[in-house]
């Protein structure tokens, strides 16, 4: 199966592994999870959410390039 790398600010890898105690699963399993369900949902929900977080975070990324 392929992979990826993500990088997440110390807050928010704190935030995950927390939730995913809580859950008793792994963190990696967690992002795995999470993703497959923000991709199952419908087409035009998916793409109004990409728009906003490409928007909400267009300074950060252009930073990083």
């Amino acid at each position: 199966m392929p992979e990826i790398t993500i990088t997440l600010s110390d807050k928010d890898l704190e935030k995950l592994c927390h939730l995913a105690i809580r859950l008793r699963i792994r963190p990696e399993e967690l992002v795995r999870i999470m993703v497959e369900e923000f991709l199952a949902q419908p087409d035009e929900e998916f793409e109004d959410l990409a728009s906003y977080l490409l928007d909400k975070n267009a300074d950060l990324y252009e930073r990083l390039a």
